[in-house]
């Protein structure tokens, strides 16, 4: 996934994998941070709540292009193909879930570091950092389905004339 060349033809479908090379190199940025708790590297408090700070601001920059992607999702694709493939079960009602859960580990986390920053003990951070790489992790396993399962699907079943469509209501920035 990490590798520039997109993989599917169809426009409408480019335009989501698209998005999601972005969001995954965006989402890699604070992901770093993620990384330098979970190593459990050495670090003072003050030098915690730095890092803090950072993350803090870099999933906040996050969650506007995120939000705009997963709408035009839920709000074109997933209605296109559901025509095809139902929306009762299956990939689509799955791929819907995470999008709550990725909004639920990123409002978790932002919940537990509102206000002032100085009262957190280390322990609080690291769990608090914990729900942001949680996001990361859930958000890298979704768009690998999206890409494997729902993409590929996309592209064999749906026609000509919805792809269309759906690529002239999917062409909108997200950023």
């Amino acid at each position: 996934m990490g590798s520039a060349q997109l993989q599917f033809t169809e426009p409408a479908i480019r335009i989501l994998e698209n998005e999601h090379r972005y969001l995954m190199y965006v989402a890699e940025e604070w992901h770093g941070i993620v990384l330098r708790f979970e190593r459990e590297e050495e670090m003072d408090r003050d030098t915690a709540i730095g890092l803090l700070k950072e993350l803090r601001r870099l999933v906040i920059e996050f969650i506007e292009p995120l939000k705009n992607h997963t709408d035009k999702e839920e709000a074109h694709f997933f209605p296109m193909l559901g025509n095809y493939i139902g929306f009762e079960q299956g990939p689509i009602l799955g791929i819907q879930e995470e999008h709550a859960e990725i909004d639920g580990y990123i409002g978790h986390f932002l919940h537990h570091i509102r206000g002032d920053l100085g009262d957190l003990t280390m322990e609080q951070i690291r769990s608090a950092v914990g729900d942001a790489g949680e996001a990361f992790e859930v958000l890298t396993v979704h768009f690998m389905k999206e890409e494997t399962v729902l993409f590929p699907m996309a592209e064999r079943l749906m026609g000509a004339n919805d792809l269309d469509a759906l690529a002239e209501k999917l062409n909108t920035k997200i950023i």
